[in-house]
Protein backbone atom coordinates (compact mmCIF):
# COMPACT_ATOMS: atom_id res chain seq x y z
CA UNK A 1 0.00 0.00 0.00
CA UNK A 2 1.34 3.72 -0.97
CA UNK A 3 -0.16 5.91 1.84
CA UNK A 4 1.73 9.77 0.81
CA UNK A 5 3.58 11.37 4.13
CA UNK A 6 0.98 14.07 4.18
CA UNK A 7 -1.91 10.95 4.91
CA UNK A 8 0.56 9.02 7.63
CA UNK A 9 1.36 12.57 9.09
CA UNK A 10 -2.11 13.11 9.93
CA UNK A 11 -2.29 9.25 11.09
CA UNK A 12 0.45 9.98 13.05
CA UNK A 13 -1.54 13.01 14.81
CA UNK A 14 -4.26 10.79 15.87
CA UNK A 15 -1.75 8.25 17.51
CA UNK A 16 0.56 10.42 19.08
CA UNK A 17 -2.84 12.74 20.64
CA UNK A 18 -6.05 10.61 20.88
CA UNK A 19 -4.80 7.10 21.79
CA UNK A 20 -3.54 6.86 25.60
CA UNK A 21 -0.01 6.56 26.59
CA UNK A 22 -1.29 3.41 28.30
CA UNK A 23 -2.07 1.89 24.95
CA UNK A 24 0.95 2.86 23.21
CA UNK A 25 3.11 1.29 26.09
CA UNK A 26 1.07 -2.13 26.24
CA UNK A 27 2.51 -4.99 24.52
CA UNK A 28 -0.61 -7.18 24.49
CA UNK A 29 -2.82 -3.39 23.54
CA UNK A 30 -0.51 -3.16 20.59
CA UNK A 31 0.53 -6.70 19.54
CA UNK A 32 -3.00 -7.20 17.19
CA UNK A 33 -2.34 -4.06 15.18
CA UNK A 34 1.51 -4.88 14.85
CA UNK A 35 0.76 -8.34 13.25
CA UNK A 36 -2.08 -6.77 10.93
CA UNK A 37 0.81 -4.09 9.77
CA UNK A 38 3.86 -6.35 9.63
CA UNK A 39 2.80 -9.75 9.91
CA UNK A 40 5.28 -12.51 10.84
CA UNK A 41 7.68 -9.58 11.30
CA UNK A 42 5.94 -8.49 14.02
CA UNK A 43 7.62 -8.98 17.15
CA UNK A 44 10.89 -7.87 15.22
CA UNK A 45 9.16 -4.27 15.28
CA UNK A 46 7.91 -4.75 18.35
CA UNK A 47 11.60 -5.66 20.20
CA UNK A 48 13.14 -3.00 17.98
CA UNK A 49 13.64 -0.68 20.92
CA UNK A 50 15.36 -3.42 23.48
CA UNK A 51 17.28 -4.32 20.67
CA UNK A 52 19.05 -1.43 18.81
CA UNK A 53 21.11 0.05 21.67
CA UNK A 54 23.38 -3.17 21.93
CA UNK A 55 23.63 -3.20 18.41
CA UNK A 56 26.72 -1.64 16.18
CA UNK A 57 26.24 0.15 13.48
CA UNK A 58 26.11 -2.52 11.04
CA UNK A 59 23.67 -4.23 13.16
CA UNK A 60 21.53 -1.72 13.03
CA UNK A 61 21.99 -1.49 8.99
CA UNK A 62 20.83 -5.35 9.08
CA UNK A 63 17.78 -4.47 10.95
CA UNK A 64 16.36 -1.93 8.81
CA UNK A 65 17.58 -4.12 5.78
CA UNK A 66 16.17 -6.69 6.76
CA UNK A 67 12.39 -5.44 8.21
CA UNK A 68 12.94 -3.14 4.86
CA UNK A 69 10.00 -4.91 2.51
CA UNK A 70 7.35 -4.29 5.60
CA UNK A 71 7.36 -0.22 5.34
CA UNK A 72 5.52 2.00 3.42
CA UNK A 73 6.55 2.09 0.01
CA UNK A 74 6.10 5.34 -1.56
CA UNK A 75 8.77 7.62 -3.50
CA UNK A 76 10.04 10.03 -0.28
CA UNK A 77 8.85 10.45 3.72
CA UNK A 78 8.72 14.23 2.97
CA UNK A 79 5.39 16.05 2.64
CA UNK A 80 4.53 18.21 -0.35
CA UNK A 81 5.21 21.30 2.02
CA UNK A 82 8.84 20.35 3.18
CA UNK A 83 10.01 19.62 -0.49
CA UNK A 84 8.73 22.97 -1.62
CA UNK A 85 10.54 24.40 1.38
CA UNK A 86 13.70 22.62 0.23
CA UNK A 87 13.52 22.85 -3.55
CA UNK A 88 13.52 27.15 -2.68
CA UNK A 89 16.40 26.99 -0.05
CA UNK A 90 19.17 25.38 -1.82
CA UNK A 91 22.23 27.56 -1.31
CA UNK A 92 25.16 27.21 -4.18
CA UNK A 93 25.99 24.70 -7.11
CA UNK A 94 26.75 21.57 -4.77
CA UNK A 95 24.88 19.48 -2.73
CA UNK A 96 24.06 16.32 -0.17
CA UNK A 97 21.10 14.45 0.14
CA UNK A 98 22.16 12.30 3.00
CA UNK A 99 19.97 8.67 3.34
CA UNK A 100 18.38 10.02 -0.30
CA UNK A 101 16.27 6.66 -0.55
CA UNK A 102 14.94 6.29 -3.60
CA UNK A 103 16.36 9.32 -5.13
CA UNK A 104 13.48 11.33 -5.49
CA UNK A 105 14.43 14.36 -4.27
CA UNK A 106 17.86 14.42 -5.10
CA UNK A 107 16.41 14.13 -9.10
CA UNK A 108 14.06 17.33 -8.02
CA UNK A 109 16.94 19.27 -6.89
CA UNK A 110 19.08 18.03 -10.14
CA UNK A 111 16.20 19.73 -12.12
CA UNK A 112 15.63 22.90 -10.72
CA UNK A 113 19.09 23.87 -9.20
CA UNK A 114 21.03 22.11 -12.24
CA UNK A 115 23.52 21.71 -9.21
CA UNK A 116 26.01 18.78 -8.61
CA UNK A 117 23.92 16.51 -6.42
CA UNK A 118 25.00 13.46 -4.78
CA UNK A 119 23.15 11.23 -2.78
CA UNK A 120 24.18 9.20 -0.21
CA UNK A 121 22.12 6.12 1.45
CA UNK A 122 23.36 2.41 3.12
CA UNK A 123 21.14 0.89 -0.16
CA UNK A 124 21.41 2.55 -3.43
CA UNK A 125 18.94 0.57 -6.09
CA UNK A 126 20.09 -0.86 -8.95
CA UNK A 127 17.71 1.25 -10.95
CA UNK A 128 20.08 4.93 -9.95
CA UNK A 129 23.20 3.27 -8.78
CA UNK A 130 24.64 3.63 -12.40
CA UNK A 131 23.09 7.74 -12.76
CA UNK A 132 25.84 10.27 -13.33
CA UNK A 133 23.27 13.66 -12.49
CA UNK A 134 22.51 12.92 -9.28
CA UNK A 135 24.95 10.61 -8.70
CA UNK A 136 24.13 8.03 -5.77
CA UNK A 137 26.50 6.27 -3.05
CA UNK A 138 26.16 3.59 -0.76
CA UNK A 139 27.66 5.01 2.53
CA UNK A 140 26.56 5.45 5.97
CA UNK A 141 25.83 9.01 7.63
CA UNK A 142 28.04 8.67 10.44
CA UNK A 143 31.14 8.09 7.63
CA UNK A 144 30.65 10.42 5.18
CA UNK A 145 33.26 9.74 2.62
CA UNK A 146 33.94 13.45 1.51
CA UNK A 147 36.50 16.12 2.30
CA UNK A 148 35.59 18.92 5.12
CA UNK A 149 33.90 21.69 4.17
CA UNK A 150 33.12 20.21 0.46
CA UNK A 151 28.97 21.16 -0.22
CA UNK A 152 27.63 24.26 0.12
CA UNK A 153 24.41 22.54 1.19
CA UNK A 154 23.81 19.57 2.72
CA UNK A 155 20.15 18.21 3.62
CA UNK A 156 18.99 15.37 6.21
CA UNK A 157 15.50 14.35 5.45
CA UNK A 158 13.90 11.75 8.41
CA UNK A 159 17.43 10.43 9.36
CA UNK A 160 18.44 11.20 12.24
CA UNK A 161 15.52 9.83 13.73
CA UNK A 162 17.17 6.09 12.83
CA UNK A 163 21.13 6.51 14.17
CA UNK A 164 21.93 5.41 17.01
CA UNK A 165 25.10 8.17 17.11
CA UNK A 166 22.80 10.94 16.41
CA UNK A 167 25.49 13.05 17.74
CA UNK A 168 28.50 12.01 15.35
CA UNK A 169 26.26 11.92 12.56
CA UNK A 170 25.25 15.46 13.28
CA UNK A 171 29.55 16.05 13.65
CA UNK A 172 29.40 14.55 9.92
CA UNK A 173 26.52 16.09 8.32
CA UNK A 174 27.91 19.99 9.49
CA UNK A 175 32.31 18.94 9.11
CA UNK A 176 30.90 18.21 5.11
CA UNK A 177 28.56 21.50 5.19
CA UNK A 178 30.21 24.86 4.54
CA UNK A 179 26.71 26.54 3.45
CA UNK A 180 23.46 25.11 4.60
CA UNK A 181 22.53 22.84 6.45
CA UNK A 182 18.86 21.43 6.37
CA UNK A 183 17.21 18.74 8.66
CA UNK A 184 13.75 17.20 8.40
CA UNK A 185 12.79 15.47 11.41
CA UNK A 186 9.16 14.50 12.30
CA UNK A 187 7.17 15.90 15.34
CA UNK A 188 6.10 12.37 17.38
CA UNK A 189 6.27 11.32 20.90
CA UNK A 190 8.62 8.64 22.19
CA UNK A 191 6.38 5.37 23.16
CA UNK A 192 7.43 2.01 23.33
CA UNK A 193 5.43 0.84 20.77
CA UNK A 194 5.79 2.89 17.37
CA UNK A 195 5.69 1.50 14.16
CA UNK A 196 8.73 3.04 12.42
CA UNK A 197 11.93 2.20 14.10
CA UNK A 198 12.59 5.37 15.35
CA UNK A 199 15.66 5.42 18.25
CA UNK A 200 14.91 9.17 18.43
CA UNK A 201 11.76 11.54 19.42
CA UNK A 202 10.73 14.93 18.41
CA UNK A 203 7.58 16.04 19.82
CA UNK A 204 8.97 19.87 20.57
CA UNK A 205 10.43 22.42 18.67
CA UNK A 206 13.50 22.33 21.88
CA UNK A 207 13.72 18.86 21.20
CA UNK A 208 15.75 19.51 18.40
CA UNK A 209 17.23 22.46 19.54
CA UNK A 210 18.55 20.52 21.91
CA UNK A 211 20.34 17.98 20.55
CA UNK A 212 21.24 20.28 17.31
CA UNK A 213 23.13 22.58 20.14
CA UNK A 214 20.95 25.45 19.81
CA UNK A 215 22.97 26.78 16.61
CA UNK A 216 19.64 27.36 14.49
CA UNK A 217 16.19 27.97 13.66
CA UNK A 218 13.03 25.17 14.18
CA UNK A 219 9.84 25.26 12.82
CA UNK A 220 7.34 23.02 12.12
CA UNK A 221 5.76 22.02 8.30
CA UNK A 222 2.59 19.92 8.86
CA UNK A 223 3.57 17.75 11.57
CA UNK A 224 7.58 17.97 10.43
CA UNK A 225 9.98 20.13 11.79
CA UNK A 226 12.31 22.12 9.60
CA UNK A 227 15.76 22.67 11.07
CA UNK A 228 17.92 25.20 9.60
CA UNK A 229 21.63 26.09 10.22
CA UNK A 230 24.55 28.50 8.78
CA UNK A 231 27.03 26.83 8.39
CA UNK A 232 30.63 28.56 8.99
CA UNK A 233 33.77 26.01 9.43
CA UNK A 234 37.17 27.36 10.05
Amino acid sequence: MILSRNFTNVFNWILDHIFPPFIRDSRILMSPLFFLLFGKKYKRFMDFKNNVLSLDEDGVIGYYKELSSYHIKRETDLNKQSISYILNNIQGNSVLDISCGTGYLAKKITKKHHAKVVGIDFIISDNIKNEAHPKFIEASIENIPFPDNYFDTVISTHTLEHVVNIKKAIYELRRVCKGKLIIVLPKQRNYRYTFDLHIHFFPYNYSVLSVMGNKGTCFCLKNDWIYEEDIINP
